[in-house]
Formats: C-alpha cells, sequence, structure tokens
C-alpha cells in the first residue's frame, strides 16, 4: 500500500503543477515541487507517471517563455531572458543533484537532465555549458565502479546521447566521454547499456561530421571526431541490427529502443540502407515491433522522445525516400558542392564516397528497396502504425513513407489492396481536424492553414486517385469521395505547394469531377480552387496546364456556376476567361487542345456565350480561324497586323501544319455548329460569320467532313456538319458539295 500511495502522492504533485502552469500570474516552482520534479523521471517510477513527468515538465517550459520578456534586438547571442529563467529555476538543484555521491541523487538529476533536452533543449545546452557541468559528468563514472553495469551509467549515456544532437553541445563533450561511451558500445554484459552508448556514439559522429561539412575551413584546422567514424559505423549498424534480431518485445527497459532510435539515424546513409534492406530476415523483425493495436508503450512518450513505433517508421521512411526533386538552379549549386568537397580532400577516397553514396540513392536504388520493403510486409506494418496511435509525427512519417512507395507504378495495387488509401484518409483527416482546432482557438475567421509537411500524405492519396478509379480509392461511399476534395483543393491552393503537388491535385480533382454532377459542384466551391486552376492554365509548364485545362473543361460539364462564369453570363469576365479557352485551342499540346475546344464547343450551348465569341472575332479576328484550324489543320489564324488579316489566309492550299485527328474535328464541328445556331437571331452577326468563315475555308472543310462521314450514319460529326452548313446556307452562302 505505501507504494501505491507514493505513485498516488507523486501524480497529485504533478496534477497540482500543471494546474499552476494555467495561471499567468504563477512564477516559480516551491522548494517541493521542483524536487518532486527533479525525480519523478527516475526509471523506478511508472511509465505513466514518466510520461505525465515530460507533459508538466514542457508546460513549465512553455510557461515561462509565453510570460518572460522578449530579448532586445540589440542583445547579445544566447541572452534569452526565457531561457535564463529556466536555468534559474533548475539549474543550482540539478546541479547539486549531478554533483552528490549518492546514486539515486545523481540518477534523477541525469534523468531529469535528458528529459529537459528533450522538452526545452536550450535551457539544457545553457546548463551544460556552464563552467564545471561537463567535468562532473566526467567524474560520474569513477564514483560508482562497484557495480559493473549501474543505473547511473545507463542514464549517463542517454543523457550524452541527447546532448551531442546539439552542435553547441558537441563541442563540449570530451575525448574521455567517447571514450567511456566506446567501451560501453563494446562491452557484452548488459545490452541495454550498450544500445544507449552506441546511440550516442552515432548522434556524436554524425553530428560531427556535418559540423565539419558545414564549416570546411575549421574542419580543415580541428581534429576529426574521435570514436566509431567511417568503417566504425557499419559496427555500429551491425550492433543495433542484432539487438532488434534478438531484443524480446519492446518494453522501456529493453535495449530495442536505443537501437531502433540508432538505427533511425544510421538509416539516413544511403550505403546503410542496402545494408538493412538486404535483410529479410532484420526487415521482419523490425516491422513486428509496431503493435497491431493501440497500447501503452505506443502513446507513453508522445512525441518528446524517439519511440519504437516512431523510430520504426523513422527507418522505413528513410529506406523508400527518393532525393528531393531540384530545381535547375538547386541542382547547379549541388553540383558545384560535390567538387569543392571532392578537391577539398587530401585523397581520392573523399570524391569515391560521394559518388558512391550518390549510386546508391538513385532513383533505381530506391525503387527496388521499396519493392523489397513492400515484399516484406511493410505495408502491414505503416497501417498498424495508423492504428496504433494518433501521434502527429508518426502519422506525417507514415504518410511520407507511403507517397515515395506509391511513387513506384507497379506497386500501387499492392499499397491499395493493403489498405494504403485507408490508412492516408485517416492521417488527412486527423490533419485536418488539428487545423480546424487551431483555427478556432485562434478565433480566425480565415481557412484553416495547413503546415508544408501535411501536403505529403495528401500528394500520396492523389497519386492514387489519379492511376485508379475512385471506387477503389474511396470506395463505394460517395460521402468518402466527397471528403477528399477538401484535402486536394487545399494542397492545389497551398502557398507552399510546389508545381508537382498542384498539378496532382489538379489531376486528381479532374477525376472526381468526372464522378458525378455533385462532385464537380462542390469541387467548384472550394475556396480559391479556381483562381489558381485559371493561373495554372497559362502555366508554361504543358502538364500542368494541360491538367488544368482538363479541370476546367470538366467542372464547366458538371457545375452550373462555372458553366455561367465561362461564357453562361453576359459581362467582361465571362468574355475573357472564354478568350483564354480559344486561345488554349490553339496550342501545341494535343490533349490540352482537346479539353479546351470540348469546353469550348459546351459552353457554345449558350446564347450569350455565342455572342461573346461573336464579339471577340469582330474584335481580333481570331475565333474563327482557330476553331477552323481544329477541322483543317490548313486554316491558319490571321497574324495580328492588318485591319482582319482574313484576306492573307489560304485556305485552299494544302499546307496542314499538323496532322487532322478525329477528337479536334468532332470538337471543332461542334463549336462551328453552336456558334451559328447562338446567333441565329443575329442576321448581320450570322452573315458576317458566313462569310468570314466562307473566306477562311471553314466552309469547304464542313463540306468535306460531311462527305467523308456520309457513309456512316452513326458518325458523331454527320449531323452537326450538317446542320453548320445548313446555317451557312441561311446566311447566303453557296454549298458545293
Amino acid at each position: 500500500m505505501s507504494s501505491e500511495k507514493a505513485v498516488d502522492d507523486v501524480d497529485a504533485g504533478l496534477n497540482a503543477i500543471l494546474k499552476k502552469t494555467q495561471d499567468k500570474s504563477w512564477t516559480t516552482l516551491l522548494p517541493d515541487e521542483l524536487q518532486l520534479l527533479l525525480a519523478s523521471f527516475l526509471p523506478s517510477h511508472h511509465v505513466a507517471i514518466r510520461s505525465k513527468s515530460y507533459v508538466v515538465l514542457s508546460a513549465f517550459c512553455q510557461h515561462i517563455r509565453q510570460n518572460s520578456p522578449q530579448p532586445k534586438p540589440a542583445a547579445a547571442e544566447g541572452s534569452d531572458p526565457s531561457t535564463e529563467a529556466i536555468v534559474n529555476v533548475y539549474g543550482p538543484s540539478l546541479i547539486s543533484k549531478l554533483g552528490d555521491t549518492v546514486e539515486l541523487e545523481v540518477l534523477s538529476g541525469l534523468t531529469f537532465f535528458a528529459a529537459l533536452f528533450q522538452t526545452d533543449w536550450p535551457s539544457a545546452a545553457a546548463i551544460l555549458l556552464q563552467d564545471g557541468v561537463v567535468n562532473i559528468l566526467e567524474d560520474i563514472p569513477d564514483l560508482f565502479t562497484s557495480n559493473p553495469s549501474p543505473p547511473v551509467f545507463l542514464a549517463l549515456a542517454h543523457l550524452l546521447a541527447q546532448a551531442a544532437g546539439h552542435k553547441s553541445c558537441r563541442t563540449v563533450i570530451s575525448p574521455q566521454a567517447v571514450s567511456w561511451l566506446e567501451g560501453k558500445a563494446r562491452q557484452k554484459d548488459d545490452d541495454t547499456l550498450k544500445a544507449a552508448a552506441a546511440v550516442a556514439l552515432i548522434k556524436f559522429n554524425k553530428g560531427s561530421s556535418a559540423d565539419a561539412a558545414s564549416n570546411p575551413l575549421s574542419a580543415a584546422s580541428s581534429n576529426p571526431p574521435t570514436g566509431n567514424a567511417g568503417g566504425g559505423d557499419e559496427d555500429l549498424v551491425t550492433l543495433m541490427k542484432g539487438l532488434v534480431l534478438d531484443a524480446s518485445a519492446p518494453s522501456p527497459s529493453s535495449p530495442i529502443q536505443d537501437a531502433v532510435e540508432g538505427l533511425a539515424y544510421m538509416s539516413a546513409d544511403p550505403n546503410f540502407k542496402e545494408l538493412l534492406c538486404s535483410d529479410e530476415k532484420f526487415l521482419s523483425r523490425l516491422f513486428a515491433i509496431i503493435p497491431r493495436r493501440k497500447n501503452l508503450w505506443s502513446e507513453s512518450s508522445g512525441d518528446m522522445g524517439m519511440t519504437p513505433l516512431y523510430g520504426t517508421v523513422l527507418i522505413i521512411t528513410n529506406l523508400c525516400a527518393y532525393r528531393p526533386r531540384l530545381t535547375e538552379e538547386e541542382t547547379q549549386i549541388a553540383k558545384l558542392r560535390r567538387l569543392a568537397k571532392a578537391s577539398g580532400g587530401t585523397d581520392s577516397a573523399k570524391a569515391s564516397n560521394v559518388t558512391e553514396e550518390n549510386k546508391f540513392d538513385n532513383n533505381e536504388h530506391v525503387l527496388t528497396r521499396g519493392r523489397k520493403l513492400i515484399e516484406a510486409g511493410v505495408m502491414d506494418a505503416l497501417t498498424s502504425a495508423v492504428k496504433a496511435t494518433e501521434s502527429r509525427a508518426v502519422r506525417l512519417a507514415v504518410g511520407r513513407a507511403l507517397l515515395s512507395l506509391i511513387e513506384d507504378n507497379s506497386s500501387r495495387g499492392k499499397i491499395l489492396q493493403s489498405g494504403g488509401a485507408k490508412a492516408l484518409i485517416t492521417i488527412i483527416q486527423g490533419i485536418l481536424t488539428s487545423a480546424r482546432s487551431a483555427a478556432d482557438s485562434s478565433k480566425s475567421k480565415t481557412i484553416p492553414q495547413l503546415e508544408t509537411a501535411d501536403l505529403e500524405p495528401i500528394q500520396a492519396l492523389a497519386k492514387l486517385a489519379i492511376t485508379a478509379s475512385p471506387v477503389q480509392v474511396f470506395g463505394p461511399d460517395a460521402g468518402t469521395l466527397y471528403d477528399a476534395i477538401r484535402p486536394f483543393s487545399l494542397m492545389l491552393t497551398h502557398p507552399s505547394a510546389t508545381l508537382l503537388q498542384q498539378f496532382e491535385a489538379t489531376m486528381a480533382l479532374t477525376n472526381l469531377s468526372s464522378t458525378s454532377p455533385e462532385a464537380s459542384e462542390k469541387i467548384a466551391r472550394s475556396d480559391g480552387l479556381l483562381n489558381r486552376v485559371e493561373l495554372l492554365m497559362l502555366e508554361d509548364h504543358t502538364l500542368a496546364r494541360r491538367a488544368a485545362v482538363e479541370l476546367v473543361c470538366n467542372l464547366i460539364v458538371g457545375s452550373d456556376d462555372v458553366f455561367e462564369k465561362y461564357g453562361g453570363s453576359s459581362g467582361e469576365s465571362a468574355k475573357r476567361k472564354l478568350q483564354v479557352l480559344v486561345a488554349l485551342c490553339d496550342v501545341d499540346d494535343l490533349p490540352t487542345r482537346r479539353a479546351a475546344s470540348g469546353a469550348v464547343a459546351t459552353i457554345a450551348a449558350s446564347p450569350t456565350a455565342c455572342q461573346h465569341l461573336l464579339d471577340l472575332q469582330k474584335e481580333r479576328s481570331r475565333v474563327l480561324p482557330i476553331l477552323g484550324q481544329l477541322i483543317d489543320p490548313s486554316i491558319v489564324p490571321p497574324s495580328d497586323e492588318g485591319e482582319s488579316g482574313v484576306e492573307d489566309v489560304h485556305g485552299d492550299e494544302d499546307t496542314t501544319q499538323m496532322p487532322t485527328e478525329p477528337g479536334l474535328v468532332h470538337r471543332g464541328v461542334m463549336c462551328i455548329r453552336n456558334l451559328f445556331f447562338g446567333i441565329k437571331e443575329d442576321k448581320e452577326g450570322s452573315r458576317l460569320l458566313a462569310k468570314e468563315a466562307e473566306k477562311l475555308g471553314i466552309v469547304k472543310a464542313l463540306a468535306r467532313t460531311f462527305r467523308e462521314h456520309s457513309s456512316d450514319r452513326n458518325s458523331p460529326v454527320l449531323r452537326p456538319a450538317a446542320e453548320a452548313l445548313k446555317c451557312m446556307m441561311e446566311s447566303g452562302i453557296t454549298i458545293q458539295m
């Protein structure tokens, strides 16, 4: 009962501190509260207590930062008042515990120190950099030697691992501390300590290498990091793999947590990606770490630290990640950096190492690794991870992994069959819910804004929606399909979305718009969507422009509102939108011409739109030549020189600039037919158009089209061609068949 009462007392004390952090006027901890929090991260406490302790510590640090004065612009670097305030609260008591000779006191100091790094690293770093603190840590291994592997050693290794993750702290980690870590990573008596020491070495080595790469002048004059650098990293990876293969089920006391964290760091190295992916037994055991249902372990640390669940998903994400798509400018900069690194080396090994790393991270190798992961059962692991936790970090990592795996077209069917689309939908629903909650709490009337990382799972779902039928992706429920419209629209209009993301969102929305008029209406009413699509219609990139025109074409057919905006209503706005569509009927890209001409043919069913087309023809003399060229490519639009340019067009000559395409012929005939029917009541306008059509050779093209299809009574071109010719005859044109 006494132990249960002690747990209850700690829990009650933590709750009291947490409640105080909600009071803006509260400033500091009482001595008893401070001692309670310092000791609340001891490994002897239940995992639920330690989890709550993270929340309380984080809430306290946030409270201090929110209520501290902002640093002045001219303040010296490192003089942040909020950091100083946190250091003043914890620093003296923490340093006192670290310098104690009682094992329990030192252990509570080390575990709290590591937790502070995870919740507010600037204040933890500031304490570590104080005079004498590093020396105190260096002395700890000598104070507790009676036990070959005391809990203090594990806590010290975890603390050094946290410190090694920050550049300012790496500079004060001494060779003595690194040597101690190396010894503990080699010992065979305690796997948990071995894993923790190895993680610290990995973070130290990787961080030191990154520091040297970012500052080559400093690196040239300094000593290289001691420890298992270079080939020793492979030994560390082998050690981590072995711990994953041999470890039992994940628990707070098992070495698998540190092993997974270490592999999460090392799996970012292209060379080690190949090493890990080539071991099917390891992959199987790695995937088994992810729980198939929610449990305390998967949620216990939240996003404070790297749980085995998050670490495992991060490893998967690293293994299947493609190199970022670079712009032309970024590509040139990267090339210059590689040349600088190669020329800065003392031997050719550096240059060959860069080349080797690039080789293992090229698209072919990534594609192969992705297929190996799918064959090994990665989809079951990823979908289970989404079910096992609501952690934002875990779910975004799953979305990033699925985005990479979906890049392979041949794998998309397996991903759909394994529930990949459902997992992405669940992730996206969580993202939108969080965005709405954030918008509601800020009482903002603007649209909830997503973060750039939120776009990746949406992009992954868009890729599936482009290449598979909506039923395969979203199921038979129309509501699920309608729910997908919002995230696709948000990605399309997001200010940080890449052109590729905008293109894929547009393509996905195009497919959804083809399912029903209701879907088209919902898409058309999305905030800001039409404005962005209209900008993409003017994009230089052919595929992006094509996708935008195809979406507009579908919306014109399915949405009354869009139909009105593009010519169904009077006014200059509709007229100019229609002018853009007519111009797009004259671009080089065949699918774009098909979509644009189909849209014009549909809009021309409106007499108002036909009046707009007549006005545009009178203004620029471009509408008829462009529409006529759809039927007969030898009809060349006139130049902008001269009043009309009609006389300069040689419609009788066989100067075809591009082959006749049946789809364009059909659309061109429908455009001409609908145009003449729409202005039938305007006798003067009809006669004007008919004469210009005759001069351009459109009448002859229509007659020729009619003759070519007269033997096929079911031809979709036959009747509209005949009706267009009849309109010409009614306007005084003689038809020679």
